[in-house]
């Protein structure tokens, strides 16, 4: 997929995320989140599908999100600020938890009232693992979404999982097509590798420009 972004856009969004990041914390209620003072981007997706992991990538950071491969782990609504000016939210994953039911419920319901409740989220970043694509899991995902109205933008994780780039561009037209009537659904899938650093810079300069910062 051609890339949108200018060379100068990707070397400003790269000098931002170059600054210090720092963990804020960890909401296990939504009356515990911070007040809604910074422009905020937050990272959605099935448990195990690494939004840690892309987090630690795109900060430069490699233990700033903790990984995990016990599949549920994130059950908090985790926080980090980027240079004072910006946060960063890692959700709870769906779609699979080693916990109760019941337990399971509330941390995913945690992340659905962030979604539906933060007036400065800018965007949510759905995150798919390229080997497999939309699963029904991310259609209940995508569905809440466009019912909260909140905008979201696909990006397709491990792509170096894959044998070649074209199959990893095949799926990226697949999934756009598959979401291109979806109202809140931004209309561009980013390809990314957490290991390789592909489409990372990338990212950085849409996470940049949907947080609308004027001087950059």
């Amino acid at each position: 997929m051609d890339d949108p972004f200018k060379p100068e856009a990707i070397e400003a969004a790269r000098v931002l995320f170059a600054h210090p990041v720092r963990f804020l914390m960890g909401a296990a209620e939504i009356t515990q989140l911070p007040e809604p003072d910074l422009p905020e981007v937050a990272f959605a997706g099935r448990s195990n599908v690494g939004k840690s992991s892309l987090i630690n990538a795109l900060t430069g950071r490699h233990g700033l999100a903790r990984a995990s491969n016990e599949p549920g782990r994130t059950r908090e609504v985790n926080l980090f600020v980027l240079d004072e000016r910006m946060r960063l939210v890692d959700l709870p994953g769906y779609g699979f938890a080693r916990a109760a039911k019941s337990e399971t419920a509330k941390f995913q319901n945690l992340g659905r009232a962030y979604l539906r409740g933060r007036p400065t989220l800018k965007r949510v970043y759905l995150l798919i693992d390229a080997r497999h694509g939309l699963k029904s899991a991310d259609t209940e995902a995508l569905d809440a979404l466009d019912q909260a109205a909140v905008s979201y933008q696909i990006v397709l994780t491990k792509a170096d999982k894959l044998r070649t780039t074209e199959a990893a561009e095949k799926v990226a037209e697949q999934t756009l097509k598959a979401v291109s009537r979806r109202p809140a659904a931004f209309p561009r899938i980013a390809v990314t590798s957490s290991e390789s650093g592909r489409g990372i810079p990338e990212l950085r300069a849409e996470i940049v420009e949907a947080a609308q910062f004027a001087d950059l």
